[in-house]
Order: C-alpha cells, then sequence, then structure tokens
C-alpha cells in the first residue's frame, strides 16, 4: 500500500453524500501513470486493428471471428489483467483493469460482451471464491485465452429474482460427486467456452450453491440454437441444458448455500465494469458524428455548424467526460480500500471482495448513469448521421442495438436504482453513513429562515459547490422523510425510490466531474481546462434540472399540506441559482472544442 493511500482518509461507499471530498483526494485518468498508459494504447492499438476495422464481421453473426478474436486478446495478455501472478495473470490493480474494460469495449458490443464474460463472471468467482486447487487447475487455461468460461445464472422462471432457481443438484450415494439437473438461458459465450459457473440448489437449501462444470456434450450438457437478438449480433447467447451431468464434489464453488452471495459480488464487480464498458464507445461514436458533421455539406455549409448539432454534440461530449470522471473516481477507491485490506493482513480474495462490496452503491450508480448515458449518446450519432445513421452500411446503429442491453445487463437500472437507495438506508442502519444527523439538521434548517447574504463566488466553481452541498440537501429532505414516513416499508414504494435514486445518481456524477475539473485545473491552469469547466457547469445546470424535477415528483407523492408546503419551497431554496450559467454558450464552447479537434480529446 502507498504512503498516499495510508496518508489519505477515503470515504466510505456512499458517504459522498455527508462528507465533503476534496479534489485531491480523487483519482482521474490524467492521474494515469507510465505504465497505464502503455496499456491504454497497446489496448486501442489491439481494437482497432482485429475490432474496429471488422466492424462488419460482428454484424453478420460471425462467431468463429468473436472467438478468434478473443483468442488474440488471450496472446496479448489482455485477459489475464485482473488475473493474481501465481496464476499466470498480470495481478494488475483494479483501476488497470477498469482501463482495459474501458477501452477494449468500444468497437463492437460483440466482443464486449464476450471479453466481459470471459474475464469477470467466467473467471473472477474461481479467482476470488475457488479453492488453492481449483485456481491452479483452472484460472492459467483462462488467463491465457486457452479456455473460455461462461456463467450459467439465469433461468426461464429466475432472472431479476436470482435466488428462484430450479436447477438441482443431488448428491450420489457414494457422496463422491454431484448430479445437476436444469435449463439455463442467456448464456454468453455457451457456443465456445471450455466451462461453465453453474448455480443449483442442493436439496432445499435456502439458497444456491456454485459449481465449476467442465463443457463435455457426453456429461449430460446440451446447448439451444444460437438466440436471435436486437444487437450483439456475434456474441454466442445460447440455452445450456443439464441432464444428470456429473461434477465432482471438489468442484464445488466455495461452500454449500454460498452461490447466492458469489452471485451477488460479481454482479456488484460486474456493474463497474460495465459502465467501464460503455465509456469508449460513446467516445468511439462521437468521434464518427463530429467527423460526419464536419464534412456533411447541407445549405453550403458544414452541419457542425449549425446549433442544433452543435447543441447534440456538447451534450454526448459531456455525458462521457462526467461518466469517465465518476468511473474512475470509483475504480480508485475501489483499489485503495483493497490496498488497506491487503495492508491490515486480509488475502487477496477477501480484500477485493470486500473492497468491491464497501463500494456497492456506487458501483449501481454507475451502471444506470453511464448505461443510459450510453443509450442516448449513440441515438444522438444516428440522428446527426440522419438517414445514413439507420443504414447498417455505417456503425452507427449497431452501435445503438448494442449499447441497449447495458440497460438490462448485471441488474436492470430499474433493480439497481433501487438497490442503490436501499444500500444506503440499510447502511444507515449499520452506522456506517450517518445520514439521520445530517438529515436532521436540513429538517431544521427547513424551519429556520434563509439566509438572504450574498455569498464570494469568486473561486471557480465556488457557486457550483455552493449548489452541489445543496442538492445533497434535496436528497437527505427526500429520502429522510420518505424513510420516516414508510420505514422498512419504503421498498414497497417503488416510484418513490426510484426518484430519490435519480437525485442520488445526478449528485455523484456532478460532483465527480466538478472535482476532476478542479483538481487538473489546479496543475494545468484554467485556461487549459477551458473546455472542461464547461462541461461540469452544464453537467451541473442539467442535473439541478433532474433533481427539481424528481424532487418534486416526490413531494408532492407522499406529503400533503404545511409538510409537502415546506418542502417544496425548501426544493426552491437548494435548487437556486445566484448567477445561472448561459447554457447556449456552454454549449457551442464544448462543440467548438470537439468539432475543432475532430472528436472526443479529454480522456
Amino acid at each position: 500500500m502507498s504512503t498516499d493511500t495510508a496518508k489519505k482518509d477515503i470515504l466510505r461507499g456512499g458517504q459522498f453524500l455527508v462528507k465533503e471530498t476534496n479534489c485531491e483526494d480523487i483519482f482521474t485518468l490524467e492521474d494515469l501513470n507510465e505504465e497505464q498508459r502503455m496499456m491504454r494504447e497497446s489496448t486501442k492499438e489491439f481494437v482497432d486493428r482485429e475490432l474496429w476495422a471488422h466492424w462488419e464481421r460482428f454484424e453478420n453473426k460471425d462467431y468463429a471471428f468473436t472467438e478468434e478474436t478473443m483468442r488474440k486478446a488471450g496472446e496479448l495478455g489482455l485477459l489475464s489483467v485482473a488475473v493474481p501472478e501465481s496464476y499466470g495473470g498480470m495481478g494488475m490493480g483494479f483501476v488497470s483493469t477498469m482501463l482495459v474494460c474501458d477501452y477494449i469495449s468500444g468497437a463492437t458490443g460483440s466482443f464486449s460482451t464476450a471479453f466481459g464474460a470471459h474475464t469477470g463472471i467466467g473467471t473472477m468467482p474461481i479467482t476470488l471464491y475457488g479453492s488453492e486447487e481449483q485456481k491452479q487447475k483452472y484460472v492459467p487455461r483462462l488467463a491465457s485465452g486457452e479456455w473460455f468460461g461462461a456463467y450459467c445464472l439465469t433461468e426461464p422462471g429466475a432472472g431479476s429474482d436470482a435466488n428462484s432457481g430450479k436447477t438441482k443438484a443431488v448428491l450420489s450415494e457414494d457422496g463422491k460427486s454431484y448430479s445437476i439437473t436444469g435449463q439455463k438461458m442467456w448464456i454468453s459465450n455457451a457456443g465456445f467456452c471450455n466451462m461453465f459457473i453453474v448455480f443449483a440448489r442442493i436439496e432445499d437449501d435456502k439458497n444456491i450453491t456454485g459449481f465449476i462444470v467442465e463443457n463435455d456434450p457426453s456429461n449430460g450438457i446440451t446447448l439451444g440454437d444460437e438466440e436471435k437478438k436486437l444487437g450483439i449480433h456475434s456474441s454466442s447467447t445460447r440455452q445450456v441444458f443439464f441432464n444428470e451431468t456429473k461434477v465432482s464434489v471438489e468442484n464445488m464453488l466455495s461452500t454449500r448455500g454460498n452461490g447466492f452471495k458469489i452471485a451477488m459480488n460479481a454482479l456488484n464487480v460486474g456493474r463497474i465494469k460495465l459502465a467501464a464498458a460503455c465509456l469508449d464507445a460513446q467516445r468511439r461514436v462521437i468521434g464518427e458524428a463530429t467527423k460526419y458533421a464536419n464534412e456533411r455539406i447541407q445549405f453550403k455549409t458544414p452541419i457542425m455548424n449549425f446549433g442544433a448539432i452543435k447543441s447534440k454534440i456538447a451534450e454526448m461530449a459531456t455525458s462521457v467526460y462526467v461518466d469517465e470522471s465518476a468511473s474512475y473516481r470509483a475504480a480508485k477507491n475501489i483499489e485503495d480500500r483493497i490496498a488497506i485490506r491487503e495492508a491490515e493482513g486480509n488475502s487477496h480474495q477477501e480484500a477485493e471482495l470486500k473492497g468491491v462490496e464497501e463500494y456497492a452503491i456506487e458501483c449501481s450508480i454507475l451502471k444506470v448513469a453511464v448505461s443510459e448515458d450510453c443509450q442516448n449518446t449513440t441515438d444522438e450519432g444516428i440522428q446527426i448521421f440522419g438517414g445514413m445513421g439507420f443504414s447498417a452500411d455505417t456503425p452507427m446503429e449497431s452501435a445503438w442495438r448494442d449499447s441497449r442491453i447495458a440497460r438490462i445487463y448485471e441488474g436492470t437500472n430499474e433493480i439497481n436504482r433501487m438497490l442503490a437507495v436501499g444500500m444506503l438506508v440499510k447502511k444507515a442502519m449499520k452506522g456506517h453513513v450517518d445520514l439521520l444527523g445530517p438529515a436532521t439538521a436540513v429538517g431544521e434548517e427547513l424551519m429556520g429562515i434563509p439566509s438572504f447574504d450574498t455569498p464570494d463566488f469568486s473561486e471557480l466553481f465556488a457557486e457550483e459547490k455552493d449548489i452541489l452541498k445543496r442538492l445533497k440537501k434535496v436528497f437527505l429532505m427526500v429520502a429522510g422523510s420518505a424513510v420516516q414516513k414508510y420505514g422498512a416499508d419504503l421498498e414497497n414504494h417503488q416510484q418513490l425510490m426510484l426518484a430519490a435514486s435519480d437525485i442520488l445518481i445526478e449528485v455523484y456524477m456532478a460532483e465527480s466531474a466538478l472535482l476532476r475539473t478542479e483538481k487538473n485545473a489546479k496543475r494545468f491552469g484554467e485556461e487549459a481546462q477551458a473546455t472542461q469547466i464547461a462541461m461540469s457547469r452544464l453537467y451541473l445546470f442539467n442535473a439541478t434540472e433532474t433533481i427539481i424535477n424528481k424532487g418534486k415528483e416526490a413531494i408532492v407523492s407522499f406529503a400533503e399540506g404545511d409538510e409537502q408546503r415546506m418542502m417544496l419551497m425548501g426544493l426552491k431554496r437548494f435548487t437556486k441559482y445566484t448567477n445561472y450559467p448561459n447554457v447556449v454558450a456552454l454549449r457551442t464552447q464544448i462543440a467548438d472544442k470537439v468539432a475543432a479537434d475532430n472528436g472526443y480529446t479529454f480522456d
């Protein structure tokens, strides 16, 4: 663990809401070290050469090509970044694993899905939960790309309710093996994998159990046809049927009944990695859209000169800048927490599990925000291309189709929204995040007379930081009152939780962008960060408008009479600007910079 990590008071998951973060204490893409920059460049070279240049093959359902490019990625070591060196991997830190996931995923969702399914849910459960014998036997093969992995959790009747699966595992009379029978669906990599992580129920256990099952068709394993899908055309996705498939007791993963926990922790990692996987897709769409807008002449001028196009390009660039800021902020928090736990004597397995679990709230926030930004960016990309964007001859329509699955993967966005708020409330009840004190203070503030002093907003982001503090109060006001009114029954008021979650998401994303830009303005100068300053201000304005809307929706839905009037007055007070930004001028400034660079150049 570095001295810097030891000295920093790292916020626990969810504490961003109630504690101030100094810009010096967050990690940004500009902080990448030389090794990480080289890793990024080699990953981009691989993607440009092997994936982007052949994007049409992925659209034509060339499953063999997906497998071929996965093997090439394995030869370059790109499948082994997160694997400890003792099992044939590179053993790189969490930020580096995010970096590779980010830049390897931008060309096509087909490869991105194969990569994520293999390195994440196909390999990681063994790395983090496997016995030493299991890790020595399987992980080196998976890390090199000699073998590929898949993950069998979802069933026809068990999707979001993952623990309700019907697949059975029956112990043999001699106690040496289990017989697995059941049906799994939507299994990525099923068509070419060598090994499955399979979840099944033993007897009438409350929770499912995980098993490592080698893909041997003679052992009662059959595959359905390749699924016909809206997007990710060359991602092999099949049903897998197990008919009394024999599995040695030594291949049970972790302990009996621990499968649900394995699945949930795998999802936490998968959520932040999914956010990373949506970043370079946005950058590439912006690049293609900008080039087209610079070259497309209408009414005797490039369409990039039109305000309507500038607005789209500016919002697209702002989204990915903010998404990068929040994703790498959280990734470094996780990496630092892992380092602290290892320094305290935890094994790497335990340290990584607990490190990611600590920031499960942020993982859910990122999964929702970035997947939806990616969908919006690809949609606007099509719009900028016009009729050509709707044509399969350009990569815009495939990018739009591929991005759609991201809102469903790793738990739907609706479930992740409710999880973010639910986990925060649970943390508060355990005393890990003090929500009660700040929420009570906000209630008292609402009863008091507001200050009419004019603050000094002369420093960079002084007003924006003041607004951000007040936006956090909106969440505390809304969520605190809802918890007070409904208590444990809050989870049954899903629409209120969704509204509160949107406020929480906007606060985290806006703060992450402001902190990144403030940090870089201090070291590179405000002039060098002029566009980034504009993007941070534009996003905060948009976030404030969202929070006004969602706050009002929640307040008028659960509060009445004087309480409702007081809270609506509080909402107005907490979301008020002293000096509104010129939104059109900000968008124009951002778009002009992107146009001049002929693409997104802020990473």
